[in-house]
């Protein structure tokens, strides 16, 4: 696990705990609950969007060095 992956995963588990203490009790309106549980998946959802983001660019990299090296070994270069 890289670094970065590290710290999306400590982030995830950072906004579940801070959605288990800010649950709403069952005397409070249930519109806080929904609330709740939609803030938790957007910001968990956008951290995964932002780990993807950081696998494709370092896929884009890899792959550009492998063809750099590819045409070196060719003479293209």
């Amino acid at each position: 696990m890289d670094l970065k992956a590290l710290g999306y995963l400590i982030s995830t588990v950072s906004v579940i705990l801070l959605g288990i203490v800010a649950w709403p009790k069952p005397d409070e309106p249930q519109w806080k609950a929904v609330l709740v549980a939609i803030g938790m998946l957007t910001s968990i959802g956008g951290m995964g969007f932002r780990w993807l983001s950081h696998r494709k660019e370092k896929a884009v990299i890899a792959y550009a060095r492998r063809e750099s090296e590819r045409a070196k070994s060719e003479g293209k270069a």
